[in-house]
């Protein structure tokens, strides 16, 4: 298979199960919790835990990515996309669904890092751009989950949108049957020491590298916004009047910005830089996730959750490639674990912050606390990022 189809399967698998995902998360996973007796705290937590796994076992499963081949460990991740949205119609309190988030979350636990690690493989020279076509891909799916999730909860009901979320996960599966790639780098048998030895040598190995650590905690540190408004802005949104479709809505505009501006602003980092452009974007998102409670109109709440998608974007398509540039051949795969588990820190944090945040506090006052963390954390990136590698300067030809 050449490199370019490749790419382009794996971006078809990604835009597939991130739409079966995000149709679950956003809004429904807030509204059906609610409709299931949780508060704010109970909401945060139950937004939150699929996040938990994703802590746990991103970091761990780039590692052994790197060892076994990322073959093995996307498939691990397409079917975890694909099975656990049939479940959810059965589910009928919190703790049953609590659970079923932790194990849903081990999709985007296994398949993320296998896969930005595959891409970063396949485009040496020009990450940036292919990481942002990659994500795009994945935001195509992101976007597209919350307007039809809100819609289908608004016409048909909860039961029907978690079939048709199974329904999508299953056709990212049968695209993965398609795909081929390389062998695993080292193909000789090994027992359980010698692998464990070697996890544990890939996982030391990386979380050494300071610059690593500081530019993953940058992209967490976009996340912990991103995972309240997840929470919270469906919550939000009935309060100030808007129907389940609207708060969709709000979702997609977020989505579709973010779509549209990767690829563009992956190509731009390969052209100036990571650094100014991780700064940039953290800045938009603290500065328009602040605003956000303080209107009620949908056209404004549009305007701010489309320049929140568009600061995300930015981080986000500049930190996987210089997290890719900053780490070595051999660890690939345990980088980008690793930026998956920090970021998926903040995105548990977040849910929960804001729900203790909200339930002690308005939500002006919650917002800002969170916001005045993402712009703490770019002033330390800032100060501890000081030089990027040549690669992050490479010219593009996307």
């Amino acid at each position: 298979m050449t490199q370019p189809a490749t790419f382009l399967l794996l971006c078809g698998i990604g835009a597939f199960c991130f739409l079966s995902y995000n149709l679950v998360r956003m809004p429904v996973l807030a509204l059906f919790a609610q409709s299931l007796g949780a508060g704010p705290e109970s909401i945060g937590l139950v937004v939150s835990v699929s996040t938990l796994t994703g802590v746990l076992l991103k970091l761990p499963g780039g590692a052994l990515s790197d060892i076994y081949g990322r073959r093995l460990l996307l498939r691990v991740g397409v079917l975890a996309f694909g099975l656990p949205p049939f479940i959810y119609p059965f589910v009928t309190d919190l703790d049953h669904l609590i659970a079923l988030r932790f194990a849903h979350g081990l999709a985007t636990a296994i398949f993320a890092p296998s896969a930005l690690a595959t891409v970063a493989d396949l485009y040496r020279e020009r990450r940036g751009a292919a990481l942002g076509w990659y994500t795009a891909s994945t935001q195509s799916g992101a976007l597209l989950g919350p307007v039809l999730g809100g819609w289908l909860v608004y016409v048909a009901g909860f039961p029907m949108t978690f079939v048709t979320a199974g329904g999508f996960g299953c056709l990212g599966l049968l695209l993965f049957f398609s795909l081929r790639l390389a062998p695993p780098p080292r193909s000789e048998e090994r027992g359980l020491g010698a692998v464990l030895r070697e996890l544990w040598k890939g996982l030391r190995l990386v979380s050494r590298n300071t610059k690593v650590l500081v530019t993953s905690a940058a992209d967490g540190a976009k996340m912990i916004a991103n995972g309240a408004l997840m929470a919270f802005l469906p919550i939000y949104g009935l309060t100030v009047g808007l129907n389940p479709g609207e708060v969709g809505l709000l979702f997609g505009v977020q989505g579709i910005t973010s779509f549209l501006s990767k690829p563009v602003m992956g190509r731009t980092s390969d052209r100036v830089g990571r650094r100014p452009l991780i700064l940039l974007g953290l800045m938009i998102c603290a500065g328009t996730f602040v605003m956000i409670p303080f209107f009620s109109g949908l056209p404004v709440l549009l305007i701010l959750a489309a320049c929140f998608g568009f600061g995300e974007a930015v981080v986000s398509s500049s930190t996987s490639a210089l997290v890719a540039d900053l780490s070595e051949s051999k660890t690939l795969g345990a980088g980008m674990g690793l930026q998956g588990t920090i970021s998926d820190i903040g995105h548990a944090g977040g849910p929960l912050l804001a729900g203790v945040l909200i339930a002690r506090m308005n939500y002006q006052d919650a917002f800002a606390i969170i916001a005045s963390l993402q712009l703490l954390t770019a002033a330390v990136f800032w100060a501890l990022v000081k030089k990027e590698s040549s690669r992050a300067r490479t010219p593009s030809l996307w």
